[in-house]
């Protein structure tokens, strides 16, 4: 007989917002006071790519082991508050943001690894067992959401790619691209984007590659066609728009490392009780709502992921 046992964190799936609630749009709008009228000059609709080939796969099923204590995010405040500095360093990037040309895209597995390749995004998607999950999202500005992200587990692709026994770390790399990202031409910031994990962070169940959200394929805003989701970390890991992932035996230094290392450190899990440099941590604001809650230990998740850290308290685990 198998028995399911559930995380902690997780509640009743009946108790889960009803995914029709959410891909029901003029209703959305409505109670936004949006229907009918404009939104940056697109509505959210709008913001999707037009012609995704991948559009055909959503939605996905959902795993039930993945739930939430709140609502989800109106899709509309997901799809046009966004943090995407290639493309500005305001939140209101979402129209800037559809000049990303997100076919062709390949991703490319290189390092210390026993099967490197290159592999477009639609090989890779007909490859990986695709799911919907309902996660958390804590950014280090202190908001927060919560968002069915699809894809498929992290895990999968560092199997693909067949990491070798001295592979220590995954660094992973977003596109470079001047001529359609206007902030990459900034020359104060170390471009291309990267950000890095261990490779047990890697494994973890948690760790997800997603590829779409709200039962359509990722907007270009959110980081088509591939992006990472580590809902126990600040936002700022969860790079967007992959196109490299590497395994090596050095640690990585990702882009705000380099930039502000005082402020934002390679690991950033969630702590309540360790504030930024210039404001707290202890609770934050739900996106779209203005609700103020508190904020959770590793955003919730410490059930299955603070065994990862045991040994590493000199480190500065929540930076």
């Amino acid at each position: 007989m198998n028995i399911l046992h559930r995380p902690g964190w997780t509640i009743p799936e009946h108790e889960a917002t009803p995914e029709a609630v959410f891909f029901n749009r003029r209703q959305v709008l409505a109670g936004l006071g949006l229907a009918g009228g404009i939104l940056g000059g697109l509505i959210p609709g709008q913001l999707r790519a037009q012609e995704d080939p991948s559009a055909g796969l959503y939605p996905v099923a959902r795993n039930p082991a993945f739930t939430l204590d709140r609502d989800l995010t109106n899709p509309a405040f997901v799809e046009t508050y966004n943090n995407f500095y290639e493309f500005g360093s305001h939140k209101r990037i979402s129209a800037a943001a559809q000049q990303l040309s997100i076919r062709p895209w390949t991703v490319k597995l290189d390092g210390l690894c026993d099967n490197p390749q290159e592999i477009g995004i639609d090989d890779l998607l007909k490859r990986m067992p695709l799911e919907e999950r309902l996660y958390r999202f804590r950014c280090v500005e202190a908001w927060a959401m919560a968002v069915p992200w699809s894809g498929f587990a992290l895990a999968e692709l560092v199997k693909l790619a067949a990491p070798r026994a001295e592979a220590k770390y995954v660094r992973m790399e977003t596109f470079l691209d001047p001529s359609i990202a206007p902030g990459q031409k900034a020359s104060w910031y170390p471009w291309p984007y990267v950000e890095g994990l261990t490779l047990a962070e890697a494994t973890n169940e948690l760790a997800f590659m997603a590829t779409g959200v709200y039962g359509k394929p990722l907007p270009k805003q959110s980081g088509a066609p591939i992006r990472l989701v580590l809902p126990w970390k600040y936002g700022f890991k969860s790079i967007k728009s992959v196109v490299r992932i590497s395994f090596t035996d050095t640690r990585p230094v990702s882009f705000w490392e380099e930039i502000a290392g005082s402020e934002y450190g390679f690991w950033a899990n969630v702590n309540p009780e360790v504030p930024h440099p210039r404001w707290s941590q202890a609770d934050e604001e739900l996106l779209g709502t203005g609700e103020r809650r508190p904020t959770l230990l590793f955003n919730g998740y410490g059930e299955q992921v603070a065994g990862l850290y045991k040994g590493l308290e000199g480190e500065k685990l929540f930076m």
